[in-house]
C-alpha cells in the first residue's frame, strides 16, 4: 500500500495568492515568487513514515521551470520628429529676431532719411533745397517773362500803327515796360541833339540812338536771363551730389558687413536704400533744372527778338523823322532861294 505525499500548501504571500491543491500522487514544486527579490518561504516536503519494501516505484518529482520575470518596458524615449519640428522652428526664430533688429521698420522715404547718416542727411538736405529754388525760379521767371512779352508785344503794335516817333511816346509814355523805355530814350537823343542836326545831319543821331537802344535791350536780357545760372548750376552738379551720398550709403554698407561679420542682406539693404533714396533725389532735382533751363533759354532768346523788332521800329520812326526834317529844311532853303531870286 502505498502513502499519498501531500505537500503542505505553501505560505500566502501579502501579494500572491494561494495555489491552487495539486492533484494526488504528485508532488508540488515550489513556485517562484514574480518577484526575485523577494524570495517566498516554503514549507519541506515531509517524507512518508514507513515505505514498504515491496517494488516500489518512486515518485518523481517534476522539476517546474523558473519563471521568467517579464521584462520591463523600456523609458518612452523623446521622439525624433518632435525635436526637429522644435530645432528649426528656434533657429528660423532667432533669424527672424536679427532680421527685426537689422532692418528699420519704415521703409518709407521719411523712414529711411531719418534712420540714414548725417552726411547722407546733408546730401538729401542740398538737393531738396536745390529742387525748391529750381520750381522757385520756374514760378518767378515764367510770371515775369509772360508780362514781359505781353508788354513788348503791346507796344510793338503801338510802335507798327505810328508815322512818327511823337506818335508811339503819346501811346506809350505812360506805360510801363522796356519798349517804352527804348521810346522814351529815342526821343530824349532827338531832343538832346535838335540843336546840331540841321548843321551836322542825321547820320550821328541814328548811331546814338541805336547805341541806347542796344544797351536797353541787353539789359533786359540780362535782368531777364537773371536766376537761369542757378538752373543750370544744379542741372549739372545735382546728380554728382546725388551720387557722393550713393558712394556714402554704399561704405556705411560695407562697413556694416565688416563690423557684423557677416553678409546678410539685412545688414547691406538699408545702407543702399539710402544710397538710391540719395540718388533719387538728386535726379529729382536735376532733370527738371535742366528741362526749365532750357525752356528759359528759348523764351529769353524769343523776348530779346521781340525787344529787337521793338528797336528797329523806333529806329525806323528816327530815320522817318529825320528825312521829314531834312526834306523841310531843303524846301525851306529852296524857297529862301526862289525869293532871293525874284
Amino acid at each position: 500500500m502505498v502513502t499519498r505525499v501531500e505537500a503542505q500548501a505553501p505560505v500566502e504571500t501579502p501579494t500572491q495568492s494561494a495555489p491552487t491543491a495539486p492533484a494526488s500522487g504528485q508532488a508540488v514544486a515550489p513556485q517562484l515568487p514574480s518577484d526575485p527579490a523577494r524570495p517566498t518561504a516554503v514549507e519541506p516536503v515531509e517524507a512518508p513514515a514507513s515505505v514498504p519494501a515491496q517494488t516500489a516505484a518512486p515518485v518523481e518529482t517534476p522539476v517546474a521551470p523558473p519563471a521568467v520575470p517579464a521584462p520591463a518596458a523600456p523609458p518612452a524615449a523623446p521622439s525624433a520628429p518632435a525635436a526637429m519640428d522644435v530645432s528649426p522652428a528656434t533657429g528660423a526664430g532667432v533669424q527672424a529676431a536679427e532680421e527685426d533688429a537689422a532692418l528699420p521698420h519704415d521703409l518709407s522715404p521719411e523712414g529711411m532719411f531719418m534712420a540714414a547718416d548725417w552726411v547722407v542727411k546733408a546730401v538729401m538736405l542740398s538737393l531738396a533745397f536745390a529742387s525748391l529754388v529750381t520750381w522757385t525760379v520756374w514760378v518767378a521767371k515764367s510770371l515775369q517773362l509772360f508780362g514781359a512779352k505781353i508788354r513788348a508785344n503791346k507796344a510793338l503794335k503801338a510802335i507798327s500803327k505810328s508815322r512818327h516817333l511823337a506818335d508811339a511816346l503819346a501811346v506809350l509814355e505812360t506805360r510801363q515796360g522796356v519798349v517804352a523805355s527804348m521810346v522814351r530814350a529815342a526821343q530824349h537823343e532827338m531832343q538832346s541833339s535838335d540843336g546840331a542836326i540841321d548843321l551836322a545831319g542825321g547820320e550821328g543821331v541814328k548811331e546814338r540812338v541805336a547805341s541806347a537802344l542796344a544797351r536797353i535791350e541787353a539789359r533786359a536780357g540780362r535782368q531777364m536771363s537773371k536766376g537761369t545760372g542757378v538752373l543750370a548750376s544744379i542741372g549739372s552738379t545735382a546728380p554728382f551730389v546725388g551720387l557722393f551720398g550713393t558712394v556714402w550709403g554704399i561704405m556705411n554698407s560695407f562697413i556694416g558687413i565688416a563690423e557684423t561679420q557677416t553678409t546678410n542682406l539685412a545688414v547691406v539693404a538699408p545702407g543702399i536704400a539710402e544710397a538710391l533714396l540719395a540718388t533719387a533725389i538728386g535726379l529729382v532735382a536735376a532733370i527738371p533744372a535742366v528741362i526749365i533751363y532750357n525752356v528759359f533759354a528759348r523764351s529769353v532768346t524769343g523776348y530779346r527778338q521781340l525787344l529787337a523788332d521793338a528797336a528797329a521800329g523806333i529806329e525806323r520812326l528816327v530815320s522817318r523823322d529825320l528825312d521829314y526834317r531834312r526834306s523841310a529844311l531843303v524846301a525851306a532853303r529852296d524857297k529862301d532861294h526862289r525869293h532871293a531870286a525874284e
